[in-house]
């Protein structure tokens, strides 16, 4: 009886894993970084509204940051659960392509052509932001004129900058410095560093400081004042326009090659594309790739560079060199 008893268990419980519902396992799995997926990013009303117009389920996956999410994607290889990975910027878009399917969106027509990085439609843009200097007009400093200017005395204590080594805001100063110094981009740091208050190690400590009032000019980008416009009602911190132009940096979203939900993946990257562009433009406090996308008046606070660039023409191996350089410099 026991024996029977015990060969009934297992076949029973035999059964009930092979009948679980097909829906369970036809879960399309998104990585993306943190602050998308974070208590105040957008995905907490994005994904339901997903899944309640596709009938698609998703299981987001937060996976750091940008840098940590390739890595993961990198340590996991042809295993990795993904579908689709969202939030990977232009800067390191080439460690992920060998990783990703091209995918000829219908949407790429209402994006402009000068934010494709890359032309095989790997990744494609989904938003985009400038770097800038945001200041606060109330602490009675003089807004500076360029980046040069920043060198000036009259900024001793007053600026916050941010490790390359640890951010991908400090990285993208790095470059926008080298695109408009060259190799006297170092030259500028150490000018610069004796006029920081701190070299902060993220974006959030460093603003967190700025906000408080440590300090009045911080390294952002020049769409974090439509933040404050649009919570705290307030014009008083203003992103500073530099007229030799401003590095920019473009997140896209891609199709991992081994998804077994290719249908599913394309209507989650369209859907990026098209319904969640105001609302990650909102959260993220960054510029929409759609161009059809219409936005609060709060971003009128967001004034675009009449020049950006970015960091694609800068050769692997010199941007590990600028970032030996940076902690030379820094560090001694």
């Amino acid at each position: 009886m026991k024996r029977m008893i015990v060969f009934a268990l297992v076949l029973l419980s035999a059964v009930a894993v092979f009948a679980q519902p097909a829906r369970e396992e036809n879960v399309l799995t998104v990585y993306s970084y943190d602050s998308f997926s974070g208590e105040w990013g957008p995905a907490g009303a994005l994904i339901p509204a997903f899944e309640e117009k596709t009938g698609i389920k998703v299981n987001l996956v937060g996976a750091g940051d940008a840098v940590q999410m390739l890595s993961r994607l990198e340590l996991e290889g042809e295993a990795t659960d993904a579908d689709v990975v969202l939030g990977i910027t232009d800067d390191f878009a080439y460690r992920a392509y060998d990783m990703l399917s091209p995918y000829q969106s219908p949407v790429l027509e209402d994006i402009p052509d000068e934010l494709e990085f890359d032309k095989e439609h790997r990744l494609i843009p989904f938003d985009y932001g400038a770097f800038a200097f945001v200041y606060d007009s109330e602490s009675g400093v003089r807004k500076p004129e360029s980046l040069a200017d920043l060198a000036s005395p009259e900024y001793k204590g007053k600026i916050i900058l941010i490790d390359p080594r640890t951010s991908s805001v400090g990285l993208g100063l790095l470059y926008w410095t080298y695109n408009q110094f060259g190799d006297e981009a170092i030259d500028w740091w150490k000018e610069v560093g004796e006029n920081a208050l701190t070299i902060a190690d993220g974006w959030s400590s460093a603003y967190g400081l700025f906000t408080e009032g440590e300090a009045p000019i911080v390294l952002s980008y020049t769409t974090s004042p439509v933040y404050h416009v649009m919570n705290d009602n307030t014009t008083r911190y203003q992103a500073i326009i530099f007229p030799e132009g401003h590095e920019a940096t473009i997140e896209g979203i891609g199709i991992l090659k081994g998804t077994d939900m290719r249908e599913e993946a394309e209507a989650f990257v369209d859907f990026i594309l098209t319904d969640a562009q105001g609302d990650i433009a909102i959260a993220n406090s960054m510029y929409p790739a759609n161009s059809e996308t219409e936005l609060p008046d709060a971003f009128a606070w967001a004034p675009k560079p009449a020049i950006m660039y970015t960091s694609l023409a800068i050769p692997e191996s010199t941007r590990t060199e600028l970032v030996e350089a940076w902690t030379e410099a820094m560090t001694h």
